[in-house]
Protein backbone atom coordinates (compact mmCIF):
# COMPACT_ATOMS: atom_id res chain seq x y z
CA UNK A 1 0.00 0.00 0.00
CA UNK A 2 1.22 3.86 -0.93
CA UNK A 3 2.66 5.32 1.80
CA UNK A 4 -0.09 8.35 4.16
CA UNK A 5 1.28 10.96 1.84
CA UNK A 6 1.38 9.44 -1.33
CA UNK A 7 -0.83 12.05 -2.91
CA UNK A 8 0.47 15.13 -1.81
CA UNK A 9 3.35 17.63 -3.27
CA UNK A 10 6.16 19.49 -1.78
CA UNK A 11 8.26 21.97 -3.55
CA UNK A 12 11.30 22.60 -1.56
CA UNK A 13 13.35 26.07 -1.57
CA UNK A 14 15.22 25.14 2.35
CA UNK A 15 18.87 23.29 2.16
CA UNK A 16 21.15 22.94 5.42
CA UNK A 17 19.04 20.71 7.85
CA UNK A 18 15.64 21.74 9.47
CA UNK A 19 13.74 22.25 6.14
CA UNK A 20 15.49 19.47 4.95
CA UNK A 21 14.51 17.31 7.81
CA UNK A 22 11.18 18.05 7.53
CA UNK A 23 10.86 17.33 3.44
CA UNK A 24 13.10 14.21 4.54
CA UNK A 25 10.17 12.78 6.70
CA UNK A 26 7.37 14.15 4.06
CA UNK A 27 8.88 12.18 1.26
CA UNK A 28 9.30 9.13 3.80
CA UNK A 29 5.46 9.27 4.27
CA UNK A 30 4.94 9.17 0.52
CA UNK A 31 4.67 12.66 -0.48
CA UNK A 32 6.30 13.74 -3.74
CA UNK A 33 9.44 16.25 -2.81
CA UNK A 34 10.98 18.13 -5.33
CA UNK A 35 13.93 19.76 -4.10
CA UNK A 36 15.01 23.15 -5.85
CA UNK A 37 18.38 23.56 -5.50
CA UNK A 38 20.78 26.22 -6.84
CA UNK A 39 22.79 25.71 -10.45
CA UNK A 40 26.39 23.69 -9.85
CA UNK A 41 26.60 24.25 -5.82
CA UNK A 42 23.10 23.02 -4.83
CA UNK A 43 22.20 22.42 -1.10
CA UNK A 44 25.60 24.45 1.13
CA UNK A 45 25.45 20.33 2.55
CA UNK A 46 26.88 18.85 -0.02
CA UNK A 47 30.22 20.50 0.45
CA UNK A 48 30.64 19.91 3.98
CA UNK A 49 32.65 16.95 4.10
CA UNK A 50 34.03 14.95 4.83
CA UNK A 51 33.26 12.14 5.56
CA UNK A 52 32.07 11.51 1.41
CA UNK A 53 30.50 8.88 0.41
CA UNK A 54 32.46 6.42 -1.84
CA UNK A 55 31.14 5.13 -5.23
CA UNK A 56 31.34 0.97 -6.57
CA UNK A 57 34.60 1.23 -7.18
CA UNK A 58 35.79 2.60 -3.16
CA UNK A 59 35.84 6.28 -4.77
CA UNK A 60 35.25 9.64 -3.00
CA UNK A 61 32.32 10.53 -4.28
CA UNK A 62 31.86 14.17 -2.76
CA UNK A 63 28.82 13.38 -1.74
CA UNK A 64 29.04 14.69 1.88
CA UNK A 65 27.40 12.38 4.69
CA UNK A 66 25.66 15.14 6.24
CA UNK A 67 24.05 16.25 3.44
CA UNK A 68 23.12 12.41 3.05
CA UNK A 69 21.72 12.17 6.43
CA UNK A 70 18.63 14.25 5.93
CA UNK A 71 17.58 13.90 1.96
CA UNK A 72 16.48 10.78 0.88
CA UNK A 73 13.13 10.07 -1.09
CA UNK A 74 13.78 13.75 -2.79
CA UNK A 75 13.89 14.29 -6.45
CA UNK A 76 16.76 17.13 -7.40
CA UNK A 77 15.93 20.31 -9.27
CA UNK A 78 18.76 23.05 -10.30
CA UNK A 79 17.46 25.78 -11.16
CA UNK A 80 18.69 30.08 -10.72
CA UNK A 81 15.96 31.75 -9.19
CA UNK A 82 17.97 34.77 -9.58
CA UNK A 83 16.24 35.23 -13.35
CA UNK A 84 12.71 35.78 -14.26
CA UNK A 85 12.66 32.50 -16.43
CA UNK A 86 13.88 31.01 -12.96
CA UNK A 87 10.90 32.18 -10.77
CA UNK A 88 8.20 31.32 -13.22
CA UNK A 89 9.63 28.13 -12.97
CA UNK A 90 9.04 27.99 -9.53
CA UNK A 91 5.71 29.78 -9.59
CA UNK A 92 4.35 26.66 -12.19
CA UNK A 93 5.60 24.17 -10.03
CA UNK A 94 3.89 25.77 -7.04
CA UNK A 95 0.57 26.14 -9.00
CA UNK A 96 0.75 22.43 -8.57
CA UNK A 97 2.22 21.80 -5.59
CA UNK A 98 0.25 20.94 -2.14
CA UNK A 99 3.29 22.38 0.44
CA UNK A 100 5.75 24.76 -0.34
CA UNK A 101 9.11 24.81 2.39
CA UNK A 102 11.17 27.34 2.44
CA UNK A 103 14.43 28.88 4.89
CA UNK A 104 15.98 31.86 3.19
CA UNK A 105 15.97 35.29 5.42
CA UNK A 106 13.08 36.89 5.93
CA UNK A 107 11.71 39.34 3.13
CA UNK A 108 14.26 37.27 0.63
CA UNK A 109 11.72 35.54 -1.39
CA UNK A 110 9.00 38.01 -1.48
CA UNK A 111 11.31 40.28 -3.31
CA UNK A 112 11.39 37.69 -6.01
CA UNK A 113 7.84 37.72 -6.13
CA UNK A 114 7.81 33.91 -4.47
CA UNK A 115 6.45 35.01 -0.86
CA UNK A 116 3.34 33.58 0.31
CA UNK A 117 0.93 36.63 -0.99
CA UNK A 118 2.20 35.86 -4.41
CA UNK A 119 2.09 32.15 -4.61
CA UNK A 120 -1.43 31.88 -2.67
CA UNK A 121 -2.70 34.19 -5.61
CA UNK A 122 -1.88 31.36 -8.03
CA UNK A 123 -2.84 28.56 -5.77
CA UNK A 124 -5.08 29.46 -2.54
CA UNK A 125 -4.63 26.02 -1.06
CA UNK A 126 -0.80 26.02 -0.68
CA UNK A 127 0.50 25.22 2.50
CA UNK A 128 3.72 27.75 2.72
CA UNK A 129 5.75 26.57 5.54
CA UNK A 130 8.91 29.28 6.38
CA UNK A 131 11.58 28.38 8.33
CA UNK A 132 13.74 30.82 10.24
CA UNK A 133 16.54 31.22 12.97
CA UNK A 134 14.19 33.72 14.80
CA UNK A 135 10.45 34.36 13.08
CA UNK A 136 9.06 36.22 10.64
CA UNK A 137 8.37 39.19 13.70
CA UNK A 138 10.31 40.37 16.44
CA UNK A 139 13.74 42.59 16.64
CA UNK A 140 16.29 39.27 15.40
CA UNK A 141 13.25 38.38 12.97
CA UNK A 142 16.02 39.82 10.19
CA UNK A 143 19.08 38.04 11.60
CA UNK A 144 20.01 34.60 10.56
CA UNK A 145 20.34 32.11 13.16
CA UNK A 146 22.06 29.07 13.24
CA UNK A 147 21.67 25.39 15.76
CA UNK A 148 24.46 26.57 18.01
CA UNK A 149 23.50 30.37 18.85
CA UNK A 150 19.84 28.36 19.01
CA UNK A 151 21.12 26.21 21.68
CA UNK A 152 23.09 28.85 23.82
CA UNK A 153 20.03 31.64 23.42
CA UNK A 154 17.26 29.31 24.24
CA UNK A 155 18.65 28.01 27.11
CA UNK A 156 19.84 24.60 26.63
CA UNK A 157 23.47 24.71 27.32
CA UNK A 158 22.54 26.25 30.61
CA UNK A 159 21.36 22.65 31.40
CA UNK A 160 23.70 20.67 29.23
CA UNK A 161 27.04 19.92 30.61
CA UNK A 162 29.32 19.60 34.00
CA UNK A 163 27.81 21.37 37.07
CA UNK A 164 29.92 23.96 38.66
CA UNK A 165 31.94 23.14 40.81
CA UNK A 166 33.03 19.99 39.35
CA UNK A 167 35.76 18.96 36.57
CA UNK A 168 35.11 19.75 33.70
CA UNK A 169 32.43 22.39 34.51
CA UNK A 170 30.97 24.58 31.95
CA UNK A 171 28.20 24.82 29.47
CA UNK A 172 27.79 22.42 26.36
CA UNK A 173 25.85 22.02 22.61
CA UNK A 174 24.73 18.57 22.18
CA UNK A 175 26.20 16.76 19.96
CA UNK A 176 23.62 16.82 17.27
CA UNK A 177 21.58 20.01 15.93
CA UNK A 178 18.68 19.59 17.76
CA UNK A 179 17.46 23.04 17.41
CA UNK A 180 17.40 22.63 13.66
CA UNK A 181 16.01 18.75 14.05
CA UNK A 182 13.53 19.38 16.32
CA UNK A 183 12.48 22.71 14.19
CA UNK A 184 12.30 20.03 10.89
CA UNK A 185 9.66 17.97 13.18
CA UNK A 186 7.60 20.55 14.46
CA UNK A 187 7.45 21.70 10.92
CA UNK A 188 5.92 18.51 9.73
CA UNK A 189 3.54 18.43 12.42
CA UNK A 190 2.24 22.11 11.60
CA UNK A 191 2.16 20.91 7.63
CA UNK A 192 0.08 17.95 8.08
CA UNK A 193 -2.49 20.14 10.47
CA UNK A 194 -2.55 22.47 7.75
CA UNK A 195 -3.22 19.62 5.65
CA UNK A 196 -6.11 18.45 7.67
CA UNK A 197 -7.61 22.52 7.70
CA UNK A 198 -7.41 22.54 3.81
CA UNK A 199 -8.94 18.98 3.97
CA UNK A 200 -12.33 20.76 5.70
CA UNK A 201 -11.98 24.54 3.90
CA UNK A 202 -9.97 24.38 1.49
CA UNK A 203 -8.06 27.09 2.53
CA UNK A 204 -3.93 26.99 2.57
CA UNK A 205 -2.58 29.40 4.97
CA UNK A 206 1.48 30.65 6.17
CA UNK A 207 2.88 28.69 8.59
CA UNK A 208 5.85 30.26 10.40
CA UNK A 209 8.53 28.75 11.94
CA UNK A 210 12.09 29.58 14.22
CA UNK A 211 14.60 27.86 15.50
CA UNK A 212 14.53 29.84 18.87
CA UNK A 213 10.65 29.06 19.17
CA UNK A 214 10.91 25.32 18.80
CA UNK A 215 13.86 25.02 20.86
CA UNK A 216 12.36 27.11 23.76
CA UNK A 217 8.86 25.31 23.32
CA UNK A 218 10.87 22.06 23.64
CA UNK A 219 12.67 22.74 27.45
CA UNK A 220 9.67 20.97 28.46
CA UNK A 221 10.18 20.02 31.97
CA UNK A 222 13.38 22.52 32.74
CA UNK A 223 11.12 25.14 31.82
CA UNK A 224 8.11 24.13 34.35
CA UNK A 225 11.16 23.66 37.20
CA UNK A 226 11.96 27.35 36.33
CA UNK A 227 8.47 28.52 36.51
CA UNK A 228 7.17 26.63 39.55
CA UNK A 229 10.33 27.08 41.64
CA UNK A 230 11.15 30.77 40.30
CA UNK A 231 14.82 29.70 40.10
CA UNK A 232 16.53 28.94 36.55
CA UNK A 233 17.63 25.57 36.24
CA UNK A 234 21.28 24.61 36.29
CA UNK A 235 23.84 22.04 34.34
CA UNK A 236 23.54 18.89 36.76
CA UNK A 237 25.91 16.64 34.35
CA UNK A 238 25.27 13.52 33.70
CA UNK A 239 22.52 13.30 36.32
CA UNK A 240 18.45 14.11 36.10
CA UNK A 241 17.27 17.31 38.05
CA UNK A 242 14.09 15.87 39.13
CA UNK A 243 14.78 12.01 39.87
CA UNK A 244 17.77 9.82 41.82
CA UNK A 245 19.27 7.51 41.21
CA UNK A 246 19.03 8.21 37.58
CA UNK A 247 22.89 8.77 35.96
CA UNK A 248 25.92 6.71 34.95
CA UNK A 249 27.77 4.25 37.50
CA UNK A 250 31.35 3.13 36.16
CA UNK A 251 31.59 -0.20 36.69
CA UNK A 252 34.52 -2.71 36.64
CA UNK A 253 34.83 -2.18 33.11
CA UNK A 254 33.31 0.51 32.05
CA UNK A 255 30.08 2.11 32.11
CA UNK A 256 25.81 1.80 32.86
CA UNK A 257 23.47 4.06 33.35
CA UNK A 258 20.83 3.15 35.81
CA UNK A 259 17.61 4.69 35.17
CA UNK A 260 15.22 4.30 38.48
CA UNK A 261 11.73 6.27 38.30
CA UNK A 262 9.83 4.78 41.69
CA UNK A 263 10.27 3.30 44.86
CA UNK A 264 9.80 0.32 43.64
CA UNK A 265 12.40 0.24 41.26
CA UNK A 266 14.69 1.08 43.93
CA UNK A 267 13.59 -1.21 46.78
CA UNK A 268 14.76 -3.94 43.97
CA UNK A 269 17.86 -2.47 43.39
CA UNK A 270 18.13 -2.36 46.95
CA UNK A 271 17.20 -5.77 47.58
CA UNK A 272 19.44 -7.40 44.33
CA UNK A 273 22.55 -5.41 45.85
CA UNK A 274 21.91 -6.96 49.49
CA UNK A 275 21.28 -3.67 51.27
CA UNK A 276 17.38 -4.08 51.86
CA UNK A 277 17.84 -1.07 54.52
CA UNK A 278 18.47 1.75 51.97
CA UNK A 279 15.22 1.62 51.09
CA UNK A 280 13.62 2.30 54.81
CA UNK A 281 16.94 4.48 55.51
CA UNK A 282 15.22 8.40 55.85
CA UNK A 283 17.25 9.54 53.17
CA UNK A 284 16.60 7.67 51.09
CA UNK A 285 12.54 6.39 50.94
CA UNK A 286 11.24 8.84 48.41
CA UNK A 287 12.10 9.89 45.34
CA UNK A 288 12.49 13.46 46.52
CA UNK A 289 14.40 12.08 49.10
CA UNK A 290 16.73 10.54 46.92
CA UNK A 291 16.82 13.89 44.60
CA UNK A 292 18.03 15.90 48.13
CA UNK A 293 20.53 13.21 48.96
CA UNK A 294 21.56 12.21 45.40
CA UNK A 295 25.83 12.50 46.14
CA UNK A 296 25.41 10.28 49.38
CA UNK A 297 23.21 7.79 47.70
CA UNK A 298 25.24 7.78 44.35
CA UNK A 299 28.26 7.25 46.18
CA UNK A 300 26.95 4.22 48.15
CA UNK A 301 25.20 2.58 44.81
CA UNK A 302 29.21 3.53 43.29
CA UNK A 303 30.51 1.22 45.81
CA UNK A 304 28.51 -1.65 44.55
CA UNK A 305 28.38 -1.19 41.14
CA UNK A 306 31.96 -0.62 40.32
CA UNK A 307 32.47 -4.50 41.63
CA UNK A 308 30.94 -5.95 38.46
CA UNK A 309 31.62 -5.86 34.87
CA UNK A 310 28.71 -4.20 33.37
CA UNK A 311 27.39 -6.81 31.60
CA UNK A 312 26.06 -8.52 35.01
CA UNK A 313 24.24 -5.06 35.61
CA UNK A 314 22.91 -5.03 32.04
CA UNK A 315 21.55 -8.95 32.28
CA UNK A 316 20.68 -8.89 35.77
CA UNK A 317 18.98 -5.48 36.53
CA UNK A 318 16.15 -5.76 33.66
CA UNK A 319 15.32 -9.43 34.93
CA UNK A 320 14.04 -7.58 38.37
CA UNK A 321 12.64 -4.80 35.75
CA UNK A 322 15.10 -2.03 37.26
CA UNK A 323 16.53 -0.36 33.99
CA UNK A 324 19.65 -0.28 33.03
CA UNK A 325 21.29 0.16 29.90
CA UNK A 326 25.14 1.03 28.27
CA UNK A 327 26.50 4.18 26.40
CA UNK A 328 26.69 2.86 23.40
CA UNK A 329 28.87 4.35 20.54
CA UNK A 330 27.86 4.61 17.27
CA UNK A 331 28.79 1.46 16.18
CA UNK A 332 27.51 -0.54 18.86
CA UNK A 333 24.15 1.59 18.45
CA UNK A 334 24.20 -0.35 15.37
CA UNK A 335 24.80 -3.70 16.56
CA UNK A 336 22.40 -3.41 18.97
CA UNK A 337 20.05 -6.51 19.29
CA UNK A 338 17.09 -4.21 20.12
CA UNK A 339 17.77 -1.58 17.19
CA UNK A 340 18.70 -4.68 14.85
CA UNK A 341 15.69 -6.15 15.54
CA UNK A 342 13.24 -2.59 14.71
CA UNK A 343 15.24 -2.68 11.38
CA UNK A 344 16.59 1.32 12.44
CA UNK A 345 18.86 0.53 9.71
CA UNK A 346 17.88 0.80 6.45
CA UNK A 347 19.87 0.11 2.66
CA UNK A 348 19.11 2.52 -0.11
CA UNK A 349 20.15 2.04 -4.25
CA UNK A 350 22.10 4.87 -5.09
CA UNK A 351 23.29 5.92 -8.57
CA UNK A 352 27.04 6.43 -7.58
CA UNK A 353 27.40 4.16 -4.60
CA UNK A 354 25.35 1.16 -5.81
CA UNK A 355 24.04 1.05 -2.10
CA UNK A 356 24.08 2.77 0.69
CA UNK A 357 22.81 2.61 4.35
CA UNK A 358 20.65 5.19 5.56
CA UNK A 359 19.14 5.47 9.70
CA UNK A 360 15.60 4.11 9.27
CA UNK A 361 12.18 5.90 10.05
CA UNK A 362 10.90 5.12 13.56
CA UNK A 363 7.36 5.77 12.31
CA UNK A 364 5.68 2.37 12.41
CA UNK A 365 2.69 1.71 10.31
CA UNK A 366 0.76 -1.20 10.75
CA UNK A 367 -0.60 -0.58 6.79
CA UNK A 368 1.21 2.32 4.66
CA UNK A 369 4.55 0.79 5.49
CA UNK A 370 7.73 3.27 4.57
CA UNK A 371 9.41 2.44 1.48
CA UNK A 372 13.34 3.36 0.95
CA UNK A 373 13.06 3.34 -2.31
CA UNK A 374 14.89 7.17 -3.34
CA UNK A 375 18.34 7.82 -2.12
CA UNK A 376 19.49 11.48 -1.99
CA UNK A 377 19.56 12.80 -4.92
CA UNK A 378 22.87 13.87 -6.86
CA UNK A 379 23.05 17.59 -7.71
CA UNK A 380 19.86 18.32 -10.61
CA UNK A 381 19.53 14.39 -11.28
CA UNK A 382 15.87 14.66 -11.71
CA UNK A 383 16.03 18.54 -13.33
CA UNK A 384 14.59 16.80 -17.31
CA UNK A 385 12.21 14.61 -15.70
CA UNK A 386 10.20 17.18 -13.54
CA UNK A 387 10.33 19.84 -16.05
CA UNK A 388 9.03 17.35 -18.22
CA UNK A 389 6.32 15.39 -16.20
CA UNK A 390 4.92 18.03 -14.59
CA UNK A 391 5.31 21.37 -16.50
CA UNK A 392 5.17 19.65 -19.67
CA UNK A 393 8.32 20.76 -21.13
CA UNK A 394 10.06 19.70 -24.69
CA UNK A 395 13.40 17.92 -24.44
CA UNK A 396 14.16 21.25 -26.86
CA UNK A 397 12.63 23.82 -24.15
CA UNK A 398 14.44 22.06 -21.54
CA UNK A 399 17.94 22.21 -23.74
CA UNK A 400 17.28 25.76 -24.02
CA UNK A 401 17.03 26.93 -20.26
CA UNK A 402 20.38 24.50 -20.10
CA UNK A 403 22.56 26.25 -22.19
CA UNK A 404 20.68 29.84 -20.94
CA UNK A 405 22.05 28.26 -17.38
CA UNK A 406 18.36 28.36 -16.32
CA UNK A 407 18.75 25.04 -14.95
Amino acid sequence: MAGPLTDIRVLDLSRVMAGPWCTQLLADLGADVIKIERREIGDDTRQWGPPWLKDTDGNETKEAAYYLSANRGKQSLTLDIATDEGRQIVRDLAATSDVFIENFKVGDLADKGLGYDDLAAINPGIIYCSITGFGQTGPRATQAGYDYLIQGMAGLMSITGVADGDPGAGPQRVGLAVSDLTTGMYSTIGILAALNHREKTGDGQHIDMALLDTQVGWLANQAQNYFTSGSPPVRTGARHPNVAPYQPFKTLDGHVIIAIGNDGQFRRFCKHVGQEELADDARFKSNSDRVLNRAALADIMQGHIEKRPSHDWMEELPKIAVPCGPINTMDQVFAEPQVVAREMKAEVAHPLAGTMAVVANPLKFSKTKIEYDKAPPTLGQHTDDVLSRILGLSGEEIARLRKSEII
